[in-house]
């Protein structure tokens, strides 16, 4: 390992546990400093965002045998029958586990010697990486899940995975930007969203929805954000063209056959609605079910109306370097509602169920919180 600055031996970390309710969560000072092994750097990390996922694991909502909305389960978890299969693979979770999607730091140390010229770059590390196909076609694994990720003062990456950033932005901004907006990112890739579409984006005061207006109107479309009609402000402030309130009936304040695209974060009982403002030949994505994953499909309206429906949660390699060039060409806006340090990370969590604050949550060491660099 090749060392540019001291590295200490301990570090404050959230150790996640297993799952459960936030009693899960673990605030330590004393946890091992990782080091980089080959291919691999070590980053202090600046910031780390909260997402969705970070919560979905903590409850095991990814279980099969959990069908209700992702809200549901916060305090105590979805018990002992979603242990199995909680992961994002299908598979047990490994405890315990530093969470942490989104990480925002300067690379300290390097496993490998091509890799020396990297130390002191300031990066974003990729939140989903993808892997060469198996048996069973597309694959990827996901920091803060299969390995440990950003709610850490320091955290290991694959230095393929990191890619060097040039922005004036403060790394609690750049920390917004990784899982959300690659997200959003794929799932506008995914049913080719362009210049001329009309689309609707729910759940869009989100991180993953307000990344989802901004990047479709980076892409020259016209958008219909749907969100509680508190937040419809925020939203029209990142370019929505059309605010529509998250309670009402779509079909009558959208209309049927309406929009060429759904980017859906919600799904729920809601959804048949979603489908049918579709136009013949739309296209649907998904990427979240925050108010339920099990929804109820005509088959007739798929089939006889030419529809698209498309899940997204692999990211070809192209879709990040790309968000990272809308980054330093100033092409799209972090949007971060509040900061909190590590110790807080209880507070932050049941902030984001409860959608006090519209956008992004971020954490930081509390060193850096209480005035550290």
């Amino acid at each position: 390992m090749s060392d540019a600055t001291p590295i200490p031996a301990r570090m404050q970390c959230v150790l996640l546990t297993g799952h459960g309710g936030p009693e899960k969560l673990e605030v330590v000072g004393d946890h091992p400093v990782p080091s980089p092994g080959p291919g691999e750097v070590l980053i202090e990390v600046g910031a780390a965002g909260v997402n969705n996922t970070d919560i979905n694991i903590r409850v095991g909502w990814y279980s099969k045998s959990v069908t209700g909305a992702t809200g549901q389960g916060t305090d105590e978890g979805f018990g002992a029958g979603a242990e199995e299969d909680a992961g994002w693979s299908g598979a047990a979770f490994e405890f315990p586990r530093i969470q942490g999607a989104d990480i925002c730091g300067r690379i300290v140390a390097v496993g490998s010697p091509e890799d020396e010229g990297r130390i002191g770059e300031r990066v974003l590390v990729r939140s989903m990486q993808p892997q060469p196909p198996d048996a069973q076609g597309l694959r990827l694994v996901t920091i803060g899940a299969e390995f440990d990720g950003g709610f850490a003062e320091y955290a290991v990456a694959r230095s393929q995975m990191t890619a060097a950033v040039d922005s004036d932005l403060s790394d609690v901004e750049l920390a917004s930007f990784p899982c959300a907006y690659s997200t959003a990112e794929g799932m506008l890739e995914r049913i080719s969203v362009a210049a001329g579409d009309t689309v609707l984006v729910t759940g869009a005061s989100g991180g993953v929805g307000s990344a989802a207006v901004q990047l479709a109107k980076r892409r020259g479309a016209t958008v219909i954000a749907v969100a509680s009609r508190s937040k419809h402000d925020f939203v029209a402030a990142l370019g929505a063209d059309r605010l529509v309130d998250r309670d009402a009936d779509l079909a009558e304040a959208v209309g049927e056959m309406t929009v060429d695209a759904v980017v859906d974060l919600v799904a729920g009982p809601a959804w048949p609605t979603l489908i049918d403002c579709l136009k013949r030949g739309g296209r649907y994505v998904a990427s979240g079910a925050i108010a339920g994953p099990i929804c109820e499909i005509d088959i007739r309206t798929l089939y006889l109306r030419d529809l698209t429906l498309a899940g997204s949660t692999h990211q070809p390699m192209a879709v990040f370097d790309n968000l990272v060039g809308y980054i330093e060409r100033n092409e799209i806006r972090p949007v971060v509602s509040r900061v909190y340090p590590f110790s807080q990370i209880r507070e932050a969590q049941a902030d984001f169920i409860a959608k006090r604050y519209p956008g992004k949550l971020v954490l930081v060491p509390d060193a850096r919180a209480d005035g550290g660099n």
